[in-house]
């Protein structure tokens, strides 16, 4: 693996704040469609004195995300990245359907076989910050802004965190479950306790807090009260164990699950779906913990979490105080193109596409 640190000069504000690291056989063609290999070798033994202009973009309103490190590819990979012109908008950026958000000019054999990998990078990053992007919006919508803590670790790829937890940083999410997920912009990862730790304590959620406080006292506690399927009681049992020191309960109830209040309260049931984690259970929970007094205890809500259902959540008020959210995060919904555009300055592109011309791109010198 080869790191590179990104350098940029002139307005680009760099984002990141680590090495970006490259897989050395970028630079042989590994990861290029073969296509674009043998146009290279055609151009340079046809057109090696023409010069190019790509320009990329996407079809949707999104959050851009991945210049920083596409423009850290094209340095490391480039022939002669120095002797390109390449204007870019920055990550974080809002865009618009059709919208140039990069473009490189420069002779076609010097770059433009990274034309795909270049797609690639800005479609996932891109579509991950959008996705949070969407939900922490949703997150908002009764006025008060909800944290949305990023846990795709058990839904992709392990090499793919770094960048994603960056991605979804840029989207608004400033919680992420792994350290590799804050590799990029300089925090550690966030948790707590899992099942496992219950189930290592023989199910006795107070054994295995009791553990955990023990051994990390820094942290603030959090419980998670739906092993037992009985969320309303294991939480009160928690709360009045630890009193001021529980922090916050957090909720992961199975879809294919109906929590034990409602089966002891079954003249409730008929008029919602009642399996999984549902407003009315965290409704129920809320006035249970505030009757008791326990109203500094927060309500943290994991287990396949979207926009959508974020925005039920929120527009029914359910008191919730923080979301969990991972695999809907990590969806690749916006596919990014590369065309050459310009040819020896003079438009030359194929039926349908022409240069657009965009008045917010900043120019990017590298070294």
């Amino acid at each position: 693996m080869k790191e590179i640190e990104l350098k940029l000069q002139g307005k680009i504000k760099r984002l990141t704040n680590k090495t970006f690291k490259f897989d050395e056989r970028v630079k042989d063609g590994w990861f290029s469609a073969v296509y674009f290999l043998k146009t290279r070798e055609i151009v340079q033994k046809y057109r090696p004195n023409y010069i190019v202009t790509m320009q990329f973009f996407q079809k949707d309103h999104a959050v851009l995300c991945g210049t920083d490190e596409v423009i850290a590819l094209v340095q490391t990979f480039a022939d002669d990245p120095s002797g390109l012109e390449i204007y870019s908008l920055k990550d974080g950026d809002q865009i618009e359907p059709f919208e140039t958000v990069l473009t490189i000019t420069g002779p076609y054999q010097n770059f433009g076989y990274l034309e795909g990998l270049i797609d690639g990078i800005l479609a996932r990053r891109t579509s991950v910050a959008t996705n949070v992007y969407n939900v922490v919006k949703a997150a908002g919508i009764s006025g008060t802004q909800k944290p949305i803590i990023f846990m795709g670790d058990r839904d992709d790829h392990f090499t793919q965190q770094a960048g994603d937890g960056y991605a979804a940083y840029v989207g608004g999410s400033t919680a992420q479950a792994t350290h590799a997920m804050n590799e990029w912009w300089g925090r550690k990862g966030m948790g707590t306790m899992p099942h496992a730790l219950i189930q290592l304590f023989d199910g006795d959620i107070i054994a295995a807090c009791k553990a955990y406080q023990e051994t990390f006292p820094e942290d603030e506690l959090s419980a998670l009260i739906d092993y037992n399927n009985d969320v309303i009681t294991d939480a009160l049992r928690v709360a009045r164990e630890f009193g001021e020191d529980l922090k916050t309960v957090r909720l992961d109830t199975s879809r294919t699950m109906i929590d034990q209040y409602f089966l002891r309260n079954q003249h409730l049931l008929g008029t919602f779906d009642p399996r999984g984690v549902n407003p009315e259970l965290i409704f129920a929970l809320r006035k249970t913990l505030d009757d008791e007094g326990f109203n500094h205890v927060k309500i943290l809500v994991t287990g396949g979490f979207d926009e959508k259902r974020i925005l039920e959540f929120e527009k029914k008020k359910a008191p919730v105080d923080m979301y969990g959210v991972g695999r809907s995060l990590l969806k690749i919904n916006i596919g990014f193109t590369g065309d050459n555009v310009l040819l020896n300055g003079q438009p030359q592109a194929k039926a349908g596409r022409r240069y657009r011309p965009n008045p917010r791109l900043e120019k990017v010198e590298l070294q």
